[in-house]
């Protein structure tokens, strides 16, 4: 079973797939943004910079794949973002369901290295404060809950994979 998810960690397939889901939760987003209006809080963008963070993994796992330690590392890159957008998926969950107290400043606080908001501030700036997300599904499933489902998988998907990448392949006698 984990000889068969290395093989998939390995292909090309997988990498695109994510770096594929990367770009189309950065262009929904955008289109929240600008087509639905639905400006982002500062826990939006955070999350937007977190799924940046893993689109870059991935690329460096597309082009790393076929070296044992370029996949353990590109797995444990993925992993690492995917844990800080799980984090921030919670955190605004638990915002707009009011298990966690919601007061969130309109400064994103990126490092003084990587000033996204100041480089990109048009998908890296917040514009309103947090506590609500629209709706994914009207009055079903709100986007802070599509978020957190996405980044739950993501994390365990990649722990697998990671899991996977660690182990010795099997050699034949």
């Amino acid at each position: 079973m984990l000889e068969r998810l290395a093989r998939w960690n390995r292909s090309a397939w997988f990498w695109l797939m994510l770096i594929v889901l990367c770009i189309a939760l950065e262009a929904t987003a955008l289109v929240y943004q600008y087509v639905f209006y639905y400006d982002p809080c500062v826990l939006c963008v955070h999350i937007r910079a977190w799924i940046l963070g893993i689109l870059v993994a991935s690329i460096l796992g597309l082009l790393l794949r076929n070296s044992r330690m370029g996949l353990i590392i590109s797995n444990l890159l993925v992993l690492l973002a995917s844990f800080g957008f799980a984090e921030r998926a919670y955190r605004t969950l638990g915002t707009e369901m009011g298990f966690l107290d919601g007061a969130c400043s309109m400064n994103p606080n990126y490092p003084s290295f990587l000033p996204l908001n100041k480089w990109l501030p048009s998908v890296f700036e917040p514009l309103t404060s947090c506590g609500y997300t629209p709706w994914v599904i009207p009055q079903v499933l709100s986007m802070a809950q599509t978020l957190m489902a996405l980044a739950v998988v993501l994390v365990l998907v990649m722990l697998v994979m990671l899991i996977a990448s660690l182990r010795r392949p099997v050699s034949a006698y």
